[in-house]
């Protein structure tokens, strides 16, 4: 039996994916750009067994098996970096021949607009890469197969996803703009309101706004192009005024179009809105831009802060979202307990000058809140206890 078990990032859109151009090939309609979050916090994590006694294909996600074979995009991205192993002249272990058994677990909600897909599908890609010995740029145009958004994920840091224009999709590819590495203070706060499966899937979101949505294609052709050139050049310069401009921006019309949509998709609630007027409130009580927030297709928020200003935010949050369990270290998941310590002493923060004008809202609105910060791409895992499959039955612990 060979076996190899990998973790990959959750990356969340800064410029917003939304709507195909090929339901096939996952080309999209426009370019977008993303932060890779760290996976200290949030990954997927994907082990890969090939066995000379494996009867048929078998995959387990979170736990539960669900079908291999039958499913037309895993089988699309197997099927692709055997093709590419092929190509290279990979140095296999094995025959390509072998069945594999897959197992691949989130420590995140799955199917919450807290892109599952895009992790899972990267690490399925990744750990079956390094299961065939084969590491090429076109991993991203093979994970792209799986969920448009998982080529993203493929690169730590600031990542733009190019839309391309040949109509076999080789030149849509996901590159890197910037490394983690270069903007290292940059921290992430989501604010979980939900994490039940969201009405509408975002595949089935985008056909419809596609397909009824005029202000979809107006966004495409004459917002993004723009929007792509000026968050970029944020990002180089580490401007976190205008980066935190256009984050909001884009969202908002991101889930402008989803409303433009016939019938319309909702993905935000009165929660994920209170939470956008809460961070228009706090920046105007600062007197100065220093949370951004941006929601993809759901209601939880994600809020771009930097490092030095975590901690007199996070009082800030719990003054207009109080919350029941605040004092529990389990409702903040990431946030070591001296940081929250220094967060209590700062809740009446002088920076906000006194300002009681921050709205605010009912208990227990928000469910928990991760703390993360930027991060890198997928990595190979070495040792035993890592692997999720039973190396002798090749089923999962």
């Amino acid at each position: 039996m060979f076996i190899e078990t990998c973790i990959a990032p959750v990356n969340i859109a800064l410029i917003k994916y939304w709507g195909k151009r090929d339901e096939e090939l996952i080309l999209p309609i426009n370019d977008s750009i993303s932060m890779t979050l760290s996976t200290d916090e949030m990954c997927a994590k994907t082990t890969a067994a090939a066995c000379s006694t494996f009867k048929e294909h078998r995959m387990w996600l979170n736990g539960e098996e669900i079908p291999f074979e039958e499913n037309s995009r895993i089988m699309r991205c197997l099927k692709a970096l055997q093709c590419l192993a092929l190509a290279k002249g990979a140095p296999t272990k094995f025959p390509l021949e072998w069945k594999l058994h897959l197992t691949s677990r989130n420590n995140f909600p799955t199917a919450a607009g807290l892109a599952s897909s895009a992790a899972g599908y990267a690490c399925l890609v990744y750990t079956l890469a390094c299961l065939y010995g084969v590491a090429d740029e076109e991993l991203t145009a093979i994970a792209r197969l799986g969920s448009g958004s998982a080529c993203r994920s493929l690169h730590g840091g600031f990542v733009r996803w190019h839309m391309g224009h040949l109509a076999d999709g080789s030149d849509s590819l996901a590159l890197p703009i910037a490394s983690a590495s270069h903007w290292p203070n940059m921290n992430v706060l989501i604010l979980v309101v939900s994490d039940s499966r969201k009405k509408t899937s975002s595949t089935k979101g985008m056909q419809r706004t596609v397909e009824t949505s005029d202000l979809i294609h107006y966004r495409a052709k004459h917002c993004v192009p723009s929007r792509i050139k000026t968050i970029s050049e944020a990002i180089r310069q580490r401007d976190f005024e205008a980066f935190a401009k256009i984050t909001m921006q884009d969202s908002n019309q991101f889930h402008a179009t989803a409303l433009d949509t016939y019938p319309p998709c909702v993905y935000m609630n009165d929660i994920s809105h209170s939470i956008a007027a809460f961070v228009h409130a706090y920046n105007a009580a600062i007197g100065s831009t220093r949370v951004a927030y941006t929601f993809d297709a759901g209601p939880n928020a994600c809020l771009y802060v930097l490092q030095e200003h975590v901690s007199s935010l996070l009082p800030a949050i719990q003054i207009s979202f109080p919350n029941d369990s605040a004092d529990n270290v389990e409702y903040y998941k990431g946030i070591a307990s001296d940081q929250l310590t220094q967060s209590a002493a700062e809740a009446t923060d002088i920076s906000l000058n006194g300002n009681t004008s921050l709205p605010i809202h009912e208990h227990n609105l928000l469910k928990y809140i991760i703390h993360t910060k930027i991060g890198a791409g997928p990595k190979r895992l070495t040792g035993k206890e890592e692997h999720l499959i039973n190396t002798t039955t090749g089923h999962p612990y």
